[in-house]
Order: C-alpha cells, then structure tokens, then sequence
C-alpha cells in the first residue's frame, strides 16, 4: 500500500485542491460522499490530507497533520470535484465542523420524500445541533413529524416521542407516578420523560403541543427555558429538580389557525421558547414529484389529475374569498393515491376521502358542491373543462 500526504486547500475558483508539496502530482476530489466529508473536515480544520492507495488502485483519506509529501510517482486519479462551503480561515474547528455539516453535508440527508424547502431543512438542522427548542406549525398532513424524525435519523440521535395531544394525565406523563407498597413504602416511579431529558443530545418530540392539557405547558415552562432547563418533581420548595442534559433539543408540532377545532392558543410565554419553523403544502408540482416516487407504476395522467385536484383547493384557500375552508392535506393525496393504485378511479377515491372532509349544507353554494365540481374538473379524461357549475345547476333548478 502507498501513502502520501497531500496539501488541501481551495483555489481562486473556489474549487478543492490536492496535490503534493512540489504541485507535481494532483489529485481531484473523490466522488464517494466519507471521503468527501473527511477531505472537506481536513480543511475546515486546517490540516493535511493523507491519501492510501493499495495495489488495486482503491483510495481512502483522512485528516492528519503531518507534512505534506515532497512528490512521489503515483497513479493519476480521474475523479471529479463537488460543493463545498466557504469557511472564513478565523473560524474555530468546531464551528467549522459545524458549519460545513449545515451548509454542505445535510442536503444529502434530507429524505427525496420530505417536501420541505432546502432552507427550512438547514435551518432545522442547525438549530438541532445548537440545542434549540424548535416547533414545527403547518396545515395539518404536511409533514411536521416527519421532518422531525428525518431529523433524528440525519443527526443520529437518542430519540424519545411523547403525544402531548393524547395525554390525560400530563403530571404522570412528564414527571411520574407515586406508588404504595409493603415492603418500600411510598415509592416513586419516575416517568419516560424524566429519563429522556437527562439523555445527553437526545432529540425529545413533544407531538400535538397546540392539543396538550395546560398543566403540560406548566410543567414544561422551566423545562423549556433556556435559563433555566429543569424540571421539578414536586410544588414543595425544597422538592427535587431534575437538570435537562447537554445537547437536548426539543421538537414540538402545533397546528395554529381556526379550523382547528380542538386545539388551545398556545400561551406567548411557551411561545417564546421555541425557534419556529413553518411547514407549507407542497405545490402541485411537488405533489406529481412526491406521489410519483411512492407510486411509481401509477400513470402519469392519474398522479396529475390528483396533484391537480389537491393544488386547486390549496389555491382556493388562500383567495380573498375562498370557498373552501380547509385544502387537501399530503396525507390525504397519499391516500388518493394509494386507493387509485389498488384499482380505484380518481372520482370514487375522492367520494370517499375528500368528499366528507368538506360540509354539504347550503346545497348548491356548499362546499362539498364546489369540491365535487373541481374533482370532476380532472377527472375521466383529465380535460380542463368544467363538467358543470354553481350557475348551471342554479339555471337547471329554476
């Protein structure tokens, strides 16, 4: 096996440079995403690159800081360059570290799936990584708790998951439960949480926040606090606390707005406490991307007819005056399609997903009239013509 140590820097092209001390032999940047990483590490903390190459040809790297070799004959590499972030030379290792994972390796872990914007992604990342508090909001099915596993999975993380939502008793959820027997008496039974929280750099998902009892946001006040970070186990003064580990960031998802029913207005002090990052539907063209990569054997003119369906009411509902009072969720495409897939056609699959999902009161000027109309729009034979209209059933009827 030959070894060299090669220089590594970027030129005025901004592209990666590696070549031995005498600039004699070059090598351009690997294609392979570890040696990559490691090569672009190297930089961000101003060290060399050492190169192994074996009898077959093969090539692995890694940082080192010893000196770079003088220049030895060795196979040119045909290999290409690739992006890279610009890293001012006064910026501390770690925060290099940081900053080239941001802004150059996390795009690739982002899943093909998610549909959230490459921005939000990085800044989600980010925040994970400086231990923010982070909630998720968006229309409900647009992928809020999917980011935050695809979070975790990137970050390859601890991961606890608690449904705020589906919580009847928050203080036994989030603190613990008291227990009685013979032999030890009066017993504390700490709860999930409390282990998660003293779990170093563990990502917490607090799901359904905007759902959760208002004792939970209580207890969660100095849980969340950035000054504070601690929860304590009972109201007496002298009553144990429990500190939140290094690293811990907690994920909430809330959905906010009026058609949520069931919810609570989130107090502005819990607010307060979280980095927000908004999740919006997918247009209509990355709706066709999203459901074609799940379905890939479903026809085009079929996935085009949904994507259109489901991107007419997410435009209706950002009309001055809508007439629909909710969109179709990504959730409920997948559905659409899913159904289609098992032999369904586009208008029996909307009877029965979309159709319920919107009120049939007012006869012709309802909602449920006005959905009928814009599925019919696209379907049979995905013309862009409408089958029929408020006016013509008004004319029919009189």
């Amino acid at each position: 096996m030959t070894t060299f140590t090669l220089l590594a820097y970027r030129d005025d092209n901004k592209e990666i440079i590696l070549r031995t001390q005498s600039g004699r032999h070059t090598f351009n940047m690997p294609k392979d995403p570890d040696s990559i990483r490691k090569i672009k590490q190297a930089i961000s903390f101003k060290q060399n690159v050492k190169a192994y190459i074996d009898e077959n040809g093969n090539v692995a790297y890694s940082a080192t800081k010893a000196l770079p070799s003088a220049g030895a004959p060795f196979t040119e590499l045909a290999m290409t360059a690739t992006d890279y972030t610009e890293i001012p030379p006064e910026v501390p290792s770690e925060q290099a570290e940081l900053m080239n994972f941001v802004h150059a390796e996390c795009a690739e872990l982002k899943p093909d799936l998610l549909m959230m914007a490459p921005l939000n992604w990085k800044y989600l990342v980010r925040s994970a990584m400086r231990g923010k508090n982070i909630m998720m909001t968006g229309p409900a099915g647009c992928g809020k708790t999917m980011a935050a596993k695809s979070l975790v999975n990137a970050l390859e993380r601890p991961e606890f998951y608690f449904n705020l939502g589906a919580t009847q008793d928050p203080r036994s959820t989030l603190i613990g439960n008291t227990h009685f027997n013979k032999e030890e008496g009066t017993v504390f039974a700490e709860s999930e949480f409390v282990k998660a929280i003293q779990t170093e750099n563990a990502v917490i998902l607090l799901d359904e926040l905007s759902r959760a009892h208002p004792e939970a946001w209580n207890i969660l006040m100095s849980v969340l606090d950035q000054g504070q970070r601690y929860l304590r186990i009972d109201e007496a003064q002298d009553s144990k606390t429990v500190n939140v580990a290094k690293g811990v960031c907690f994920i909430a998802t809330a959905n906010i707005g009026n058609e949520y029913t069931s919810t609570r207005v989130i107090d502005r002090a819990m607010l307060d406490r979280f980095t927000i990052i908004e999740m919006t539907m997918a247009s209509a063209e990355q709706e066709k991307d999203l459901l074609s990569k799940l379905y890939p054997k479903l026809s085009g003119q079929n996935i085009s007819n949904i994507a259109e369906i489901v991107g007419a009411t997410r435009q209706e509902v950002n009309m001055e005056n809508p007439r629909l009072s909710t969109a179709i969720s990504t959730r409920a495409s997948v559905e659409l399609a899913s159904l289609v897939y098992d032999g369904f056609s586009v208008e029996e699959a909307a009877q029965v997903v979309i159709y319920p999902q919107y009120d049939s009161a007012g006869g012709v000027d309802s909602e449920r009239t006005f959905i009928k109309q814009i599925v019919q729009k696209y379907c049979d034979d995905g013309s862009a013509e409408d089958l029929f209209n408020i006016d013509e059933v008004e004319d029919a009827e009189e």
